[in-house]
Formats: C-alpha cells, sequence, structure tokens
C-alpha cells in the first residue's frame, strides 16, 4: 500500500505574507499564531504579515517558519488527511517532530527560538559562509573539503547536482576554487548570516542541548526521519541527542528522502513557504509525486 510523508522546509523559504490565506480562514491556524505569540512573546502575526527586516533574521526566522508551517499542518489534520512518516530540512526538522506528535508545538517554538539566537551568536558576522555546489559527485566534494587548510565541510546533501558547503569565510572560498577546477558547474556564495551545520556551531549545538534538558520529548506516533543520520526514528530516546547534534552537522535530505522511499512512501506533501523541497524530489526521483501547501488553494491537491 502506497504511503504518504509531510515534509517540511527549511530556513530561506521565508517571506512577508506566509501563511496569510490559512490564518484568514481557518480558526485553528490563528489560534496557533497566537499560541506560539504567547510562547515566545513576539507578535507572529506581525512578524509574518507585515512588512519588516526581523524576518530574514535567525532568531525570528526560524520561529516565524515553525508557526507558519505548523498553521497549515492543523488545517490538514482538522481535515483527516494524515501522513505515514515525516521529515523536515534542518530547522523543519522541528516539524516534523510536532507532526510526529512527538514534540508539542509551543515547545517547538520555545527551542527554536532559541536555537536561531544560539546560531546567531555562535560566529561574528564574515567569519563564515556557505556555498551551493552545482553538478558535482559528493564523493569529489568531500575529499576537496578534507583537502583544504581550515573549516570546510558539507552543510546539506539536498539532491544530486546540488549540496551546500559551509565553514570558515577563507576555507569555503578555497574549497570553491578547488571546486571549479574539479569541474563543478557553479559555485554560488549564499546570503546567509553564518556557517550553518558546520563544526563552528559545535558549541550553539551544546547550549541547544542544555535547553532541550527542560523540553518533553514523546515517542513518535508516526516515524519521521533524521537529517543526522537519515534513519527512521520512532522512539523518543535519541531526539534530544540528534537535535543537539542536527546543528553542526551535515543535513542528509536526499537521504531521508531515498530512506522514506524504502519504507513505501510514495507521495510527500510539502507543507510551508515555498517549493524547494519540491523542487529537490524532481532531482531525487523524478517518480516521486510532491504536493505543495503553501496557500488555502492548494488544499485541493490533497483534498481532491
Amino acid at each position: 500500500m502506497s504511503k504518504t510523508a509531510f515534509i517540511f522546509p527549511g530556513q530561506g523559504a521565508q517571506y512577508v505574507g506566509m501563511g496569510k490565506t490559512f490564518y484568514d480562514e481557518y480558526e485553528v491556524s490563528r489560534r496557533t499564531f497566537e499560541e506560539a505569540s504567547d510562547a515566545i512573546h513576539l507578535d507572529m502575526a506581525k512578524l509574518c504579515f507585515e512588512e519588516n527586516d526581523d524576518i530574514n533574521i535567525t532568531e525570528y526566522t526560524q520561529a516565524a517558519m515553525v508557526t507558519t508551517s505548523v498553521a497549515m499542518l492543523r488545517v490538514l489534520e482538522e481535515k483527516g488527511i494524515a501522513a505515514d512518516m515525516t521529515a523536515g530540512l534542518s530547522l523543519g526538522e522541528y516539524c516534523a517532530l510536532v507532526a510526529a506528535k512527538a514534540m508539542s508545538f509551543a515547545d517547538a517554538v520555545k527551542v527554536v527560538r532559541q536555537r536561531g539566537i544560539l546560531m546567531q551568536e555562535a560566529v561574528p558576522v564574515g567569519q563564515g559562509a556557505m556555498s551551493a555546489v552545482l553538478a558535482m559527485d559528493a564523493a569529489v566534494i568531500e575529499e576537496v573539503c578534507e583537502s583544504v587548510e581550515g573549516i570546510v565541510s558539507i552543510a546539506n546533501y539536498n539532491c544530486p547536482g546540488q549540496i551546500v558547503i559551509t565553514g570558515e569565510t577563507d576555507a569555503v572560498a578555497k574549497a570553491g576554487e578547488l571546486l571549479k577546477e574539479r569541474g563543478a558547474k557553479r559555485v554560488v556564495p549564499l546570503k546567509v548570516s553564518g556557517p550553518f551545520h558546520s563544526a563552528m556551531l559545535t558549541s550553539a549545538g551544546q547550549k541547544l542541548g542544555e535547553v532541550l534538558k527542560d523540553v518533553e520529548v514523546m515517542n513518535p506516533v508516526i516515524p519521521y526521519a533524521t537529517n543526522v543520520t537519515a534513519e527512521l526514528i520512532t522512539s523518543a530516546a535519541p531526539i534530544k541527542d540528534l537535535l543537539t547534534r542536527q546543528v553542526a552537522s551535515s543535513v542528509r535530505w536526499q537521504q531521508d528522502i531515498e530512506v522514506m522511499m524504502a519504507n513505501g512512501v510514495t507521495r510527500f506533501v510539502e507543507i510551508g513557504p515555498g517549493k524547494t523541497l519540491a523542487g529537490f524530489n524532481k532531482k531525487i526521483n523524478r517518480e516521486i509525486e510532491t504536493i505543495n501547501i503553501e496557500t488555502t488553494q492548494d488544499l485541493e491537491k490533497v483534498l481532491s
């Protein structure tokens, strides 16, 4: 029997106005924004719907993205649309935990608020960088990163032909030059505020581990695929350790999708702003069906 997975985007997909149609049309979505506002003492509707610069600052972005995606998720749940598995790209993993009932929404918002602050504070602006490497084999990228002096590694295994490297500014630049020499189609510097998913954020992960000590984590009611090891998690036991490690570990997104497909998933529902994950899925396997839920009009795709 074919299975469905809910998948959630990460930081970078945010924009002013995301989730507005759900907020306007569904009481459960409005309550979600209000719950987030109460949990972290920020006006989430104002942050997400009114023109502002904060929405692109990590310490605000992460809470905004999780709130928006869960506000959409709850409408799907209210309409009886269920998933057999779930996963999220980096920050999106917290939405996956909420969808799997492994963490409460209020706790998820509180944790990602702290996660954003810790990540922002970990590395002074300008000392870290990230670049997307296009059309190059992962093994070659790994080899080049290991050969460069300084901190540089793979941040994201997004899909075949798109891998992101991260680390110290000079080391990332040097790796980019070497990768172009080795035949990379393009190496594109990303507009980010830090070297996410690099060893430079190890201290931020450790501090997040302290935050997580006071958070209740339950056994997932459906399996979720973790970014750190690309395994399906069915127990609460490893979750806090995985979330602690995730801050400085590579995001194995392609492998997450592949493990869910190997376990029977044939339909993916991307819940949240943008269509980034659908784009990755097309490159991972052209046979994958991915439905995007970004506005209330998109609900027809899963209801029909």
